[in-house]
């Protein structure tokens, strides 16, 4: 049998948050809004779960340079009518302040059938991800590939957060989000599978019982997608700004193809216990970029700095093959002036010391969200 090549084609979904332009509370998406946008983006966009939230997704793309005209599309679309009504989209996985017990959530089938089914812990779902897809074949392949990359994921997650407040209050953490994501069922590290036949007989034991429709409740943080020919990363919190978003795509493609460069000369990556990477995962989540992860390899924790510059070292032939290195090599800025929660905790702590109260620092982050997400379009 010939070795299929995968193609490695990106696509990127974000969730934005919608808030008021006059109060910087979340604000619901009046039915108008959607219209409006569906008439400009057609299937690229649609309501998700709450209605002070909205979700797109580019098209498949060969290389990121692409995803960046579609995504940037996307976002200004979006923002634009969100203006003609006041609102204001941003792309942070948490609001600063706004509680989930004041939001409802979007009146379709599929969402009231995951209120019924998932009652309380649904409820509290007021956070936003971006999922970044990357076509693989065939779906074997695809499955090798999940085993061996759940080890990058707290990488990728500590260069993404962007959700350190929840309901006017300083978590402590860099993702919030995360904590309220898996209280969900199915959600967290993918298992270990010998191939796509096994994840198939996993989903069908639960779709037989009818406890699932499909995989696509399967919400792990690396999933087969139950819709695409795609290994789709769900890990990542949404980024405010486009181009950090790029990167986080660069570096998921570049990943894949390296795994697969790997797996063509009968090599591998190192498959560590869940427990291991679950405690990485922790880290990320907890200290984002600020106190590093374990190496598992040297027994040791290993600044998040190091840790990049062995991942650009390891992905610089990939990044090459798809002309992505400038957006790789972001990273590297991305750790010097830090994370989303980082510069919103800035925003926080300077608007405290010019002498606002905390709910005027809080509305300050807001605006600086705002500001964000227009910065690159």
């Amino acid at each position: 049998m010939a070795l299929i090549h995968p193609d490695f084609t990106i696509g990127v979904e974000e969730e934005y948050l919608l808030v008021d332009l006059d109060s910087l509370a979340l604000a619901e998406a009046p039915p108008e809004l959607m219209a409006a946008c569906e008439a400009d983006l057609e299937d690229q966009v649609a309501p998700e779960f709450l209605k002070c939230q909205i979700e797109i997704g580019t098209r498949p793309c060969a290389t990121v340079s692409q995803a960046r005209e579609d995504l940037r599309r996307l976002r200004s679309t979006v923002a634009r009518n969100a203006a003609r009504w006041g609102l204001a989209p941003i792309a942070a996985s948490c609001h600063p302040f706004s509680d989930w017990r004041e939001q409802e959530h979007t009146d379709k089938e599929r969402y009231n059938a995951l209120s019924d089914d998932l009652a309380g812990v649904v409820r509290r779902l007021l956070i936003c991800g971006m999922h970044v897809h990357v076509g693989i074949d065939p779906p074997d392949r695809r499955i090798d590939l999940m085993n061996q990359m759940a080890y990058f994921l707290p990488h990728l997650l500590a260069l993404s957060c962007s959700s350190p407040f929840w309901q006017g209050q300083d978590t402590g953490l860099s993702c919030y989000r995360l904590t309220v994501f898996d209280n969900l069922p199915r959600t967290g590290l993918p298992p270990r599978m010998e191939s796509y036949g096994e994840f198939e007989r996993s989903v069908q034991i639960l779709t037989d019982l009818e406890v699932i429709e499909d995989a696509s409740k399967i919400w792990w943080d690396l999933r087969p997608s139950s819709k695409f020919p795609t290994l789709e990363a769900r890990i990542f919190d949404v980024q405010p700004r486009l181009e950090h978003a790029l990167t986080l795509a660069a570096l998921m493609q570049a990943l894949a193809r390296m795994l697969f460069r790997l797996a063509i000369q009968n090599q591998r990556w190192r498959l560590y216990e869940r427990f291991l990477v679950s405690e990485n995962r922790w880290r990320a989540q907890r200290y984002g970029v600020g106190r590093g992860l374990i190496d598992f390899g040297r027994g040791e924790i290993v600044p998040m700095a190091d840790l990049v510059e062995e991942l650009l070292a390891l992905l610089q032939q990939d990044a090459e093959f798809f002309a992505s290195v400038a957006e790789i090599e972001r990273a590297r800025e991305m750790l010097r002036s830090g994370t989303s929660a980082g510069r919103q905790r800035r925003v926080f702590v300077e608007a405290l010391e010019a002498g606002d109260d905390r709910d005027h620092a809080l509305q300050a982050v807001v605006r600086h969200l705002i500001e964000e997400f227009h910065a690159d379009l």
